[in-house]
């Protein structure tokens, strides 16, 4: 089934037609939709005609919602068409690029703190989601291996994480047949800290998912304190629940941002940690990573071991051909911008904007570069004087109108009340496309405060203050 903006359950069935200048003598003046042409068409033609098309899609650069990659240097770039044909799985074919992979998850290893680099393991994927999968598959099949070497049942696999996870996790419970305890959040609980850990975590555990950088808000769950709540139950129970940490786009911020805050393999529960290379990591999608501390926490039976070089690369993925690209892309930019480089493109805490205020908006910095759009006029707002009959759906309308994607979206579960926009500060956007994105908020602001309860009603306005 095919869903969808320009799905073809919605789109005409009309043929496409061609300008006269595109074509050229003896070709068509028309294209099918959802069959292939009868006949070949010149590639001038057949560009222009994808080339349109494609227009019509938002400018990605104005994407605020997105922590995805929207811009690299013009280097990048040349890399990216040298290397386009490359496939990651062929390592026997492309070994250095096989061995480029291994020098970068390595580095990761060395950031985010390994107890021995060397004897960690990683791999590259096309996105943070996969490696999320490929860390719960980890978690599972230990504890599977564990439970069988005691002679216990290994049916019954859950695992625990916060109601504000990313789908992947819920996917990975989903397609794998985990049960997912979630831990809801609240006005009074906003992060998942391990508080009442002990009532969701038992002997078929096979792990916590902890987030550096929540995709809701940016927020960093404390890695540290849910550490130590699952040390007590240890203590208690005997047993021993491992954590993998969702980094997706945290786990290139923080090390360069807050060296402080322990979330990473400091914590001897932290089993793996995935990131996403074409968030924070500043790549083109998609690439994503995600390490293990070390081998004996990944189970040698899911591992398919490729000969290269001479001896045995590990593979271990959930697809097979994938682009080479992005990885020698990743390799190119710790080169080019070592740990200085990653640390200056990181819009730091409380920097711009610090806090931006208009009659009925506000920005609110988060963890990282990302800042949380509210109507200060909900409930718990000390502000009397802002309109009710306008919210961030309205905002969000208006915005687009100027090309702005900055979409409006509820909290999860108890917190579904609250309504909240979120602005992405990533590579490329620059201090002029901010004071034009603030100048068209402010006008958006006004038109909407001028219309005087005129609007339409339209979702929810609530403020989540953090």
């Amino acid at each position: 089934m095919q869903t969808g903006h320009g799905s073809p359950k919605e789109e005409s069935n009309t043929a496409v037609g061609l300008n006269p200048l595109f074509s050229r003598p003896g070709e068509a003046t028309e294209f099918p939709r959802f069959v292939l042409p009868d006949g070949e068409s010149l590639p001038e033609t057949a560009y222009q005609v994808v080339h349109d098309e494609s227009m019509l899609d938002g400018n990605a650069r104005l994407n605020l919602a997105t922590f995805v990659g929207t811009w690299m240097d013009e280097p990048a770039k040349r890399l990216y068409a040298e290397a386009a044909d490359k496939n990651m799985i062929d390592k026997d074919e492309y070994p250095q690029t096989a061995a480029i992979e291994t020098r970068c998850w390595r580095m990761l290893a060395d950031l985010w703190n390994a107890p021995d680099p060397p004897e960690a393991i990683g791999t590259s994927t096309i996105g943070s989601s996969e490696a999320c999968l490929l860390g719960g598959l980890a978690l599972k099949r230990r504890w599977q291996h564990l439970r069988k070497a005691a002679g216990k049942p290994a049916d019954r696999p859950n695992l625990v994480l916060s109601s504000a996870v990313q789908v992947c996790s819920e996917k990975f419970c989903n397609y794998w047949d985990v049960e997912a305890r979630f831990v809801p959040l609240s006005q009074e609980q906003r992060v998942f800290d391990g508080h009442d850990l002990d009532r969701y975590v038992d002997e078929n555990t096979i792990g916590v998912v902890a987030i550096t950088g929540v995709t809701y808000t940016g927020l960093y769950e404390p890695v540290q304190q849910i550490a130590a709540a699952l040390d007590a139950i240890q203590a208690r129970t005997g047993l021993d629940v491992p954590i993998h940490v969702d980094g997706a786009s945290g786990a290139m911020i923080a090390p360069f941002l807050q060296p402080q805050i322990e979330w990473d393999f400091r914590l001897k529960r932290v089993a793996s940690i995935n990131t996403s290379g074409h968030e924070y990591g500043l790549v083109y999608p998609g690439l994503g990573w995600i390490v293990w501390r070390s081998e004996d926490r990944l189970p040698e039976d899911l591992v398919f071991k490729v000969s290269y070089l001479g001896g045995d690369m590990p593979t271990f993925a959930l697809n097979f051909s994938r682009p080479g690209a992005q990885v020698l892309m990743q390799y190119y930019l710790f080169l080019r911008l070592g740990f200085e480089g990653y640390r200056t493109c990181s819009p730091p805490q409380g920097t711009w904007p610090s806090i931006y205020q208009v009659r009925s908006a506000a920005w609110r910095p988060s963890s990282f570069g990302a800042t949380a759009l509210t109507s200060p006029s909900s409930p718990g707002s000390s502000r009397t004087d802002t309109p009710s009959y306008w919210n961030l759906h309205h905002l969000s309308e208006r915005l687009r109108m100027s090309g702005w994607l900055v979409p409006a979206y509820p909290m999860p579960d108890a917190l579904s009340v609250i309504t909240v926009q979120r602005i992405v500060v990533r590579n490329g956007f620059t201090r002029d496309l901010a004071g034009s994105f603030l100048a068209d908020l402010q006008k958006a602001v006004a038109y909407l405060d001028a219309m005087d309860g005129t609007m339409p009603a339209t979702g929810h306005s609530a403020a989540f203050h953090h």
